[in-house]
């Protein structure tokens, strides 16, 4: 068959036409694959929000990866580990806001690590939404917060580590053993696991019920709580807040949809130069000698302080709580008594940032050594654990501070 020369370059135009489409479709394919980063190993990526996405496949060499758009998200897209569900996971794909081993995000927790005296209820929030294949996978769905003696640090922290477990697939568990069941904190049930590694403890607390997602979860409460049960202290620094997925065998298609990190209030104070070092013992189960003088008047009659008194967890017959007294008045309070009276019958039993003692159903709380001080509009958290037989009424006015009625 012949053609004619009009026919062959017309031929040929559309070929170019057709050339050029299929090129413009690599370039526009090209740029959209650019858009999507592939983590493998252990490599790491910034992404929006000041996060960084971590692959973290520090048990396994078996090929792992994730990818990541460059949102606050990022998926497992393959999975070979396979490990013993007997044994420690093989990797550990998450985001984070803070400080992972000396690798920084940007802001947040980074520039602002909190000491856990200050990390009272709402001081720290954080929500994630996931998506959680089924089948054969073996992994966890775990928030790893990380707490270390001092602000910072380079290597492995030397504090507590929290997780909190959303979810399970397979017959993973916890490392430790349980040490309290049942146990309910801002809305959520868990199941508490302790153990001790080599230089740090592990605290986990596991959801009786499963989700796929938590919103404003309050890392606070739990904090304090861990603190009342003597895993952690109050001179620590909390550093880190992971989320992600304790794989022990395969693990592709798990993925985290969105996660956020949310410090609110102002930044703390640094801690006041009589803070004993991290190192130290806790405060003395039993009071002082002498509280230490004021050296200012202390608040006298109503409006002058406020407490606000929260029970952050309960399970039969014991609990524990926080009280956090804010000096509203406009002179320094420098040595503190705080009362009140509980409606029900609880009892105190232990205390952590001040001594507790009991008379009948009235409590007295004073200050340790390192946080008599109460500068104006400044605040100071107490916290404790208790029991009680049957009533866990929480008090809700009468507190005096040095004698004066506080709102």
């Amino acid at each position: 068959m012949t053609h004619s020369r009009s026919a062959l370059a017309t031929l040929g135009a559309l070929l170019l036409v057709i050339g050029g489409l299929a090129a413009a479709a690599l370039v526009g394919g090209a740029s959209a694959r650019a858009a999507t980063t592939t983590l493998c190993q252990s490599q790491t990526a910034a992404v929006s929000g000041g996060y960084i996405v971590q692959n973290n496949e520090w048990n396994s060499s078996a090929s792992e990866c994730v990818t990541t758009d460059g949102s606050a998200d990022f998926t497992v897209a393959n999975s070979a580990i396979s490990n013993s569900t007997s044994g420690a996971p093989g990797g550990y794909p998450a985001i984070y806001q803070g400080c992972h081993w000396g690798n920084c995000s940007a802001g947040g927790l980074t520039t602002t690590p909190i000491q856990v005296s200050n990390l009272t209820a709402g001081k720290v929030t954080t929500s994630w939404s996931t998506t959680q294949p089924g089948g054969g996978n073996n992994y966890d769905v775990a928030y790893d917060i990380w707490f270390n003696q001092t602000q910072t640090t380079s290597g492995q922290p030397n504090g507590t580590e929290l997780m909190v477990w959303l979810n399970h697939n397979g017959p993973v568990q916890p490392f430790g053993s349980v040490v309290a069941s049942n146990v309910s904190i801002g809305g959520h049930t868990y199941n508490i696991w302790e153990g001790q590694q080599s230089t740090w403890d592990t605290v986990s607390y596991v959801m009786t019920s499963g989700t796929t997602s938590v919103s404003n979860l309050d890392v606070g409460t739990l904090t304090q709580d861990m603190v009342s049960r003597g895993y952690t202290k109050s001179s620590w620094w909390l550093i880190d807040v992971e989320a992600g997925f304790e794989l022990w065998t395969g693990g592709a298609g798990l993925k985290t949809n969105s996660f956020s990190v949310n410090l609110n209030g102002n930044p703390p104070p640094p801690p006041p130069s009589t803070s004993p070092p991290p190192s130290s013992s806790p405060p003395p189960s039993s009071p002082p000698p002498s509280s230490p003088p004021p050296s200012s008047p202390p608040p006298t009659g109503s409006g002058s302080c406020h407490v606000s008194y929260v029970r952050n967890s309960e399970w039969p017959g014991n609990f524990t709580g926080q009280v956090v007294i804010t000096n509203t008045g406009t002179s320094a309070v420098n040595g503190w008594t705080l009362k009140f009276t509980y409606p029900g019958d609880q009892k105190i039993t232990n205390d952590f940032n001040g001594t507790a003692s009991m008379s009948g159903e009235t409590a007295s709380l004073v200050n340790a050594s390192y946080n008599g001080a109460i500068g104006p509009n400044g605040s100071v958290t107490v916290g404790f654990q208790g029991t009680f037989t049957s009533n866990d009424t929480s008090p809700t006015s009468g507190f005096t501070l040095n004698g004066a009625t506080c709102t």
